[in-house]
């Protein structure tokens, strides 16, 4: 007899652009009901920020007016670099009310690197194991982020009209979207997850499709496009979808694979290897670092999503430099979702991972 509810959307935030997802519940499974993509103006973001959140909110509308989508709650996502994630032991005969008020009041101001009450702060209770010295303790995953910036989207998204229904961090979105591949590795099996996005990399380390450890490389689409466009002596652009989906990345050869670029490569392809190889040894720094605090652990595979994630032979590319087998993640097919190609072609299907996972939070 109660009136249903809303259908909520998802909403990506990103410097260069704005993906808005609409999805629904058809059977058995889940068919995409509105999707549409607006560049953003250079100045409304800076560092990974929002700079001008009037002008945002207004993009954030027709965005909206764009794809028909009448909704008033929106499901949306902050980047990892502005966020800490941690997962901490914690003694296993806390009643829940006990174990909130140690997370938020005392163990949350351990790992934050500012101030306790400048922080957003939000936990899970994942499980129960035992350590190594007998005692039963329960897994928390701790998320906090400043205050500040999830001020910041809460109230860009009210200028907008629009209330904020969720925010979470990028990359709970992304393994939403990816968790049956997921689910294909046992628990002494890490992945990797690699996901490129405009202006930097978010590399997380994934065990039974918890994040175990996370760190954001400053190196993204802008970076590899712009390296390319100065070497051929090109005007910069911002918008790196049309040129980036015609690159393909050379097979590697016995030299490259030692650093050495192949001298029939075309200069800008070469200068965007060289950029592309300062991204593959931020990964293998941050896989020793995480490998060398882990016993047993094999890292089974590497995964690639982001925008920069689909370029044409990338994931020969890393799995020859990073000798761990990788594959490229389609998040339409992830989620087995059927969509006109006419609306989302296949150059924009593997930036989609975080959108589609925060319209999977909403439905």
């Amino acid at each position: 007899m109660l009136p249903k509810r809303a259908k909520g959307v998802g909403v990506e935030l990103a410097p260069e652009r704005i993906n808005i997802a609409q999805l629904r519940k058809q059977g058995q499974g889940i068919r995409l009901a509105a999707f549409t993509s607006v560049p953003v103006p250079e100045g409304i973001f800076q560092d990974g920020q929002i700079i001008d959140p009037p002008a945002l909110a207004e993009i954030i509308q027709s965005a909206l007016a764009q794809s028909k989508i009448k909704a008033k709650r929106v499901a949306t996502a902050v980047p990892g670099r502005d966020s800490l994630v941690r997962l901490i032991p914690l003694p296993a005969e806390l009643d829940d009310q006990e174990l909130r008020e140690m997370v938020l009041n005392h163990e949350a101001g351990l790992y934050l690197p500012y101030p306790r009450e400048e922080a957003d702060v939000d936990y899970q209770k994942l499980g129960y194991f035992v350590d190594e010295d007998g005692i039963e303790k329960v897994q928390v995953l701790l998320v906090a982020t400043r205050k500040e910036v999830t001020d910041t989207y809460i109230d860009t998204f009210q200028q907008a009209g629009l209330q904020v229904d969720v925010l979470e961090i990028n990359s709970f979105a992304l393994l939403r979207t990816i968790r049956e591949k997921l689910r294909e590795f046992p628990s002494q099996e890490a992945v990797v997850l690699v996901d490129i996005e405009f202006d930097n990399t978010e590399i997380a380390i994934i065990v039974d499709g918890i994040p175990q450890f996370s760190r954001t490389v400053p190196i993204g689409t802008f970076h590899l496009q712009s390296a390319l466009l100065r070497a051929l002596h090109l005007p910069m652009s911002r918008d790196t979808q049309v040129l980036l989906q015609s690159v393909i990345i050379p097979t590697t050869t016995t030299d490259e694979m030692r650093g050495v670029i192949n001298p029939t490569v075309d200069p800008g392809t070469a200068a965007m290897l060289r950029v592309m190889g300062e991204l593959i040894d931020e990964l293998r720094r941050s896989l020793d670092f995480y490998l060398s605090q882990s016993e047993n652990l094999e890292v089974a595979q590497i995964l690639l999503a982001g925008p920069g994630g689909g370029l044409v032979n990338l994931d020969e590319f890393f799995q020859q430099r990073v000798n761990i087998p990788t594959v490229q993640i389609d998040p339409v097919a992830a989620l087995s979702l059927e969509v006109d190609e006419k609306k989302i072609t296949p150059g924009q299907r593997p930036g989609l991972g975080i959108v589609l996972g925060l319209g999977m939070r909403e439905i």
